[in-house]
């Protein structure tokens, strides 16, 4: 069995960091708009106060893309403990090691699941983990009453695309040949993931498009969807400290080889030719995030192509939300809202 890197300890200043951090967003947004100058879009929406506190503090902070992937990955980790959900309990954890020594871990929240949700993580195809993602998966878990299946796929710039959508396939077939024995009918198996993590679900969902088992549905969390082109949302928000286009930069200059075509739409789903057949689709969108661009063009695309397809905006949050609901109340409103929809769509 394979063993998920845990995430380091905190130390003593950090904890302070944490629990300072949580007070604040617990403060009345009244209070917080006296505190921090609260920003505003060019739509007219209003940043959560709680987020703009912490994006002024994140705007001081080391930027992760002037460090190796190998320090930006332990920074990340240790940006988990500060910042990110505390792991709920479950039921069930199984540490899995799929062929060619992939590895997944297996959460389930009660006595019996409802579904699977086939998840992979963010980190624009350079950071993440399952170890990273504990904290959100396991509230995913709970949340929903299904499975999450967590996945390790490849990293760049050690595994370039298309490593991930490799391993993405390979986790998928995994789970049709395993839930039987974990008691989920094949029926009842979604695929998800935030940012980079959206993007391979994305592209799996379109490979297994002609296939007699696909998904029952994708979740697309802030995803990436176009990695040739631009947006106003790219130009707007290149300086959101949850996300700058100058670490856009960073990630793509290692996951993709110069002689990738960024057109095709395994690294760009947004540009297949042809999205008609594809599994009903859920797509969440932040209002201050350079991909909340991505998200609606996709979401656009789909419906035009006639996919059942449901879109969540939130407005006053930023990219990354999904790792920010312990100092956020609106991003946990926001990932409940997420775990509700799949829910009502797997009835």
């Amino acid at each position: 069995m394979s063993t998920a890197t845990a995430a380091p300890r905190i130390s003593v200043g950090e904890w302070v960091q944490r629990r300072v951090g949580i007070g604040m967003g617990q403060l009345p947004a009244s209070l917080l708009k006296r505190l921090v100058t609260v920003p505003v879009n060019a739509d007219g929406e209003q940043m959560a106060p709680e987020i703009a506190v912490l994006m002024s503090a994140v705007a001081k902070a080391p930027d992760f893309s002037d460090l190796s992937p190998a320090e930006a990955r332990a920074t990340e980790l240790k940006d988990a403990g500060i910042y990110g959900e505390r792991p709920l309990p479950m039921r069930q954890v199984e540490e899995l090691e799929l062929p060619g020594g992939l590895a997944a871990t297996r959460y389930r929240a009660g006595t019996s699941a409802n579904g699977l949700v086939v998840f992979f993580h963010g980190g624009g195809f350079v950071l993440g983990s399952r170890a990273a993602y504990e904290g959100p998966v396991r509230l995913l878990a709970q949340q929903t009453g299904m499975d999450i299946l967590s996945v390790e796929y490849r990293l760049a710039p050690e595994n370039p695309y298309p490593a991930p959508h490799d391993d993405a396939l390979v986790a998928w077939e995994y789970a049709l040949a395993h839930v039987g024995r974990w008691g989920i009918p094949l029926d009842r198996i979604v695929v998800a993931g935030d940012s980079a993590g959206g993007n391979v679900a994305a592209a799996l969902a379109q490979t297994l498009r002609a296939s007699e088992r696909k998904p029952a549905l994708q979740v697309l969390i802030y995803p990436v969807t176009d990695l040739a082109g631009s947006r106003p949302s790219n130009e707007e928000f290149a300086d959101s400290p949850a996300l700058t286009a100058k670490q856009i930069a960073w990630f793509l200059d290692q996951y993709l080889p110069p002689a990738v075509d960024r057109t095709d739409p395994r690294v760009s789903p947004l540009l297949a030719a042809d999205l008609t057949g594809l599994p009903p689709t859920l797509v969440t969108v932040a209002g201050f995030d350079p991909l909340r661009d991505d998200g609606l063009a996709y979401a656009d695309r789909l419906t035009e192509s006639g996919v059942p397809t449901q879109l969540i905006r939130e407005p006053g949050l930023v990219h990354g939300y999904l790792s920010l609901t312990a100092l956020s109340t609106t991003s946990r409103e926001a990932v409940e809202r997420i775990a509700s929809a799949i829910v009502r769509a797997i009835v």
